[in-house]
């Protein structure tokens, strides 16, 4: 059913109103839908380098607009809606971890982890849950977001179809080393006040607890 869904979701890319499938994409992946909007975007970006950041953009904002809907999720109705998606997604024991250390850290967590492969969808669900400043939330997510879709965008546009075969390979490389520069100075404080490991103990307890 998963290769399914993602062949459609791929097919897309080839749709004369792909642009507004991307944002579709990234709009409802930040908050249900299982398949990232990433193997959209880079095809469209190998399709049309020219517009390869204007691809990106569409999918960062839609994205953080999804994101808003996900907190809503969690906020309204997690009781009723919230765990029977989470268990859908197979989301339900990483959700307390999650919950943990969105209070330990805030908007720090969704700026790293919404830059990785952990769902996006877990941090917008959550962050609705714990009632994180929505402001806080708003802006986290859209450096997130703008890690994870732009550098793609980006890419794309400076070096144009060859860079695909380097973002197959490299792009989690890449990436990493975005979100090192971007919360970098959070990082290092964090070390440097001997907290970091004491909050990381903590919600690693809960999960241990939950298990």
């Amino acid at each position: 059913m998963l290769r399914r869904l993602y062949d459609w979701t791929m097919a897309k890319a080839a749709d004369p109103r792909a642009a507004w499938w991307l944002a579709l994409f990234a709009f409802v992946e930040a908050s249900f839908f299982p398949i990232p909007p990433h193997p959209v975007l880079g095809v469209m970006c190998l399709a049309e380098p020219k517009k390869a950041i204007r691809f990106a953009m569409v999918a960062t904002l839609a994205s953080v607009a999804g994101g808003l809907l996900g907190y809503a999720i969690g906020h309204f109705v997690y009781d009723t809606v919230g765990t029977q998606l989470l268990a859908f997604l197979g989301l339900s024991e990483s959700f307390p971890k999650a919950a943990c250390y969105l209070r330990e850290y805030g908007a720090e967590i969704i700026m790293i982890k919404g830059a990785t492969p952990i769902p996006f969808k877990l941090l917008t669900i959550t962050a609705g849950f714990i009632s994180m400043p929505l402001l806080t939330f708003i802006g986290a997510s859209i450096v997130s977001r703008s890690i994870s879709f732009l550098i793609v965008g980006v890419l794309f546009r400076i070096f144009g179809a060859p860079i695909k075969a380097f973002i197959d390979k490299y792009l989690g490389l890449v990436t990493v080393g975005f979100v090192v520069l971007v919360v970098g100075g959070f990082v290092a404080a964090t070390m440097m006040s001997g907290s970091g490991s004491q909050k990381n103990g903590k919600c690693e307890a809960v999960a241990a607890h939950q298990a």
